[in-house]
């Protein structure tokens, strides 16, 4: 069984901070998007990884050997961005006839990931929502398989969401169809998709079961971002490192302050994040993310998203700044 977690998109809907930053590697929850992932997988026993890498593709690398050293991990560069389906494609000569567990590198969703792999074939990751239509679409039959999938349909037959957990048993028939649709030019909304591809799987003769996830987070925009972090902190209880300065300062739970931060006559929390080496200075913060290495001082944030290598001084309310950014927002 290998792992594939395709995390080579350029994450646009978090910008400016995904022009520094993979999306992969934004702090939630004391924890990154990426690692939340692959310690689902490895404490389920997977330990063979391949991570398909594009866009600041060394940081993640650089990411996994630091901190997954023991990790057998695969590197494969997608240089030009066709979509999943295509991004899937590149993993052939690494997967060989091996079965494959396949999530995508935004997807947080809280499942049973050795129940998955103890079932008998293919599975779909499915969650129920309320607006179908942005997302590939799984169609149930009477037998209880997946009869046909769709991807983003404007008049969607179910409201079954796919959530972006694939396990593949037929990996042939899969790349298969993969290649097939690259060949005939077989897209939606301009990209090769995997839901596709598990279309044509299907028509072929492949059986999906769905399995139900408990929750699935949305890491896609600094609004629903900041929900996760939310959730995920009341989940994991939040974690202060040991190795951090706290003076005068009040911490309302949950919190994540990672080693080496400096914070002084400041309110932190609720739902909190803030990375490494990060200095806080008479101000007020809750329901936000602060990136490493960040400088605020005489500042009020909520519901904000702060990049590394930031300094920010002055009054506000809610921001969206990328790393390596200085802001004054004091009167002048």
């Amino acid at each position: 069984m290998k792992a594939i977690i395709p995390v080579a998109g350029a994450g646009t809907k978090l910008r400016p901070h995904t022009y520094t930053q993979p999306k992969a590697l934004i702090p939630l929850a004391g924890k990154t998007i990426l690692s939340i992932i692959v310690d689902q997988l490895t404490e389920a026993g997977i330990n063979e990884f391949i991570f398909i890498v594009g866009y600041l593709g060394e940081k993640i690398q650089d990411y996994v050997k630091e901190k997954y050293p023991g990790l057998q991990a695969h590197f494969v560069f997608q240089t030009e961005r066709h979509g999943i389906g295509h991004a899937i494609t590149l993993t052939r000569n690494i997967v060989a006839d091996d079965e494959m567990f396949i999530v995508l590198g935004d997807t947080i969703a809280e499942y049973d990931v050795q129940q998955v792999l103890d079932m008998p074939g293919s599975a779909l990751g499915v969650k129920r929502v309320d607006d179908p239509r942005n997302f590939g679409v799984a169609e149930m039959g009477e037998d209880g398989f997946i009869s046909r999938v769709v991807e983003k349909p404007q008049i969607p037959k179910s409201n079954m969401a796919l959530v972006g957990i694939y396990r593949i048993k037929e990996t042939a028939l899969l790349f298969n169809c993969l290649e097939n649709n690259i060949r005939n030019q077989v897209m939606s909304r301009g990209e090769f998709s995997i839901t596709d591809a598990l279309e044509c799987m299907i028509t072929q003769g492949a059986k999906f079961q769905p399995f139900k996830v408990q929750n699935w987070f949305d890491c896609g925009r600094k609004e629903t971002l900041l929900e996760s972090n939310a959730t995920l902190l009341k989940k994991f209880g939040g974690i202060i490192a040991p190795e951090h300065s706290l003076d005068n300062t009040i911490i309302i739970p949950p919190v994540s302050i990672a080693k080496g931060c400096n914070i002084k006559n400041s309110i932190i929390g609720p739902n909190v994040t803030i990375g490494e080496k990060t200095t806080i200075n008479y101000s007020i913060i809750k329901d936000s993310i602060i990136g490493s290495f960040a400088d605020l001082y005489d500042i009020v944030l909520t519901t904000s998203l702060i990049g590394s290598d930031t300094e920010v001084k002055g009054e506000s309310r809610s921001l969206n700044i990328g790393d390596n950014t200085e802001i004054d927002l004091g009167e002048s």
